[in-house]
C-alpha cells in the first residue's frame, strides 16, 4: 500500500511541477490525475493496493477538507466581494450537472434495455 500511496504522491508532485514550471493553466492536481491515468493506461496490471489506498484516503476525506476550509477563511476579502456570484455559479453548475447526469443515465438505460430486447 505504501508504494501505491507513493505513486499517488509522485503523480501529484509531477502535476504540480508541470503546472509551476511550464505555466500550464490547469491545477497541478488535475495534471497529476492525468499523469496517473496515463500511468495506469500504460502499466496494465492489477492494482489492488491502489484500490485499498484510495479506499483508505476516501474514508478519511473529511480530514482533507480542513486545509481547504482554512484557505477559504484566509480569502475573506475576496469572498466578501465575489462570494454571492461564486455561490450562484456553484448552485447552477450543480443543478446542470445533475440534470445532464440524469439525462445520460436515462438514455443509457433505454439503450441497454433496447439492446436486451433485441437479443431476447
Amino acid at each position: 500500500m505504501l508504494g501505491d500511496i507513493a505513486l499517488l504522491f509522485v503523480c501529484l508532485l509531477g502535476g504540480e511541477s508541470v503546472h509551476r514550471l511550464a505555466g500550464v493553466p490547469l491545477p497541478g492536481s488535475i495534471i497529476g490525475m492525468v499523469l496517473l491515468f496515463g500511468w495506469l493506461a500504460l502499466v496494465r496490471r492489477s492494482r489492488p493496493g491502489l484500490s485499498s489506498a484510495t479506499t483508505w484516503l476516501t474514508g478519511h476525506l473529511s480530514v482533507m477538507f480542513v486545509p481547504s476550509a482554512v484557505g477559504l477563511v484566509n480569502e475573506g476579502p475576496i469572498l466578501s466581494r465575489y462570494g454571492l456570484a461564486l455561490a450562484v455559479a456553484t448552485a447552477v453548475s450543480t443543478v446542470l450537472t445533475s440534470v445532464v447526469t440524469v439525462l445520460v443515465f436515462r438514455w443509457t438505460l433505454a439503450r441497454v434495455s433496447e439492446r436486451g430486447e433485441r437479443h431476447a
